[in-house]
């Protein structure tokens, strides 16, 4: 199969009608310029070129290949620079996938401000709990919490969560308080994924660590609805400190053991390859490690 730079570099000769001229044009060796026009010859078993020592002229096979080729390469230059103006510039759609928890006011808020600073960018926003393949949807950025079980995925640490056991005072009046994890099984919990109203909760304190089996009247895959519940005095809740601080502060709800709590769990960006990245997903990245997000604590 003819090689298509071969004959990108023949126009270029014939336009200028000149080997030196074309090459200088092209940033090539006059030497390199020459070779891939008789390679290109030899492919096709045509001259295409009439050489003299004064004089350089089309042959009527060169001027009829030149005819049928100069147009289309035209095109497919110009479709090319159109490509790769599109990855420089920041624009296009941007479609991205949030988890359920990322569904508030403070997201939006994000998003509203960097379309804004952006304006030639479209977003499109799945949010769901459910972990989309990223490559099968066709879409350019996830974000996600925990460990990432998919490899072939390029992964970005945005920040750090970690959740505390914390209670209601209605919950908690007139029972007797949890001194160590396992108390946790005497009382009811609010849970996040539990299935047939039970739950394994992971804790850690300094270097020891414990799983403790619990289980509740509530359980959901929405932290949202995980905390509305805790907040109500249905039980205890395993809620990420970025939804409880204040509310600890304020006395509305009462942190339990405090020496415990979950791992630390890391916030990433996910996308399908690091290669090529558009403009418009390099920006939204850079964004979103610059956002002082209330929904995970910073790394350092």
């Amino acid at each position: 199969m003819v090689d298509l730079n071969d004959i990108a570099v023949f126009v270029k000769v014939a336009q200028y009608g000149s080997f030196s001229r074309a090459a200088h044009s092209l940033g090539m060796p006059v030497s390199t310029v020459s070779r891939k026009v008789t390679s290109l010859e030899e492919q096709l078993g045509v001259t295409l070129l009439q050489r003299t020592t004064r004089k350089l002229s089309l042959t009527a096979q060169g001027r009829a290949y030149f005819d049928q080729c100069s147009e289309p390469l035209a095109h497919l230059l110009d479709a090319e620079e159109v490509l790769t103006e599109t990855q420089k510039k920041p624009e296009g759609l941007l479609k991205i996938s949030v988890p359920v928890i990322f569904g508030q006011e403070a997201f939006y808020e994000f998003v509203s401000a960097f379309l804004k600073t952006y304006p030639k960018i479209q977003v499109d926003l799945f949010v769901t709990n459910l972990f989309l393949d990223l490559i099968a949807e066709n879409i350019d950025l996830g974000i996600r919490f925990g460990d990432l079980k998919d490899s072939t995925i390029v992964a970005q640490r945005l920040g750090k969560s970690v959740r505390y056991l914390v209670a209601a005072p209605d919950y908690l009046k007139g029972r007797v308080l949890p001194l160590k994890p396992e108390d946790l099984k005497d009382h009811q919990c609010v849970l996040l994924n539990g299935r047939n109203g039970e739950a394994e909760w992971h804790l850690v304190s300094g270097r020891k660590s414990v799983d403790v089996h619990v289980s509740g009247p509530v359980s959901s895959r929405d932290f949202d609805a995980v905390s509305a519940f805790t907040y109500r005095g249905h039980g205890i809740g395993l809620l990420p400190s970025t939804y409880c601080d204040e509310q600890i502060k304020s006395g509305e709800l009462i942190r339990l053991l405090p020496d415990w709590s979950s791992e630390e769990i890391f916030v990433h960006a996910v996308y399908p390859t690091r290669r090529f990245l558009p403009s418009r997903l390099q920006v939204f990245l850079e964004a979103l490690k610059t956002w002082k997000s209330p929904l995970w604590l910073p790394l350092h």
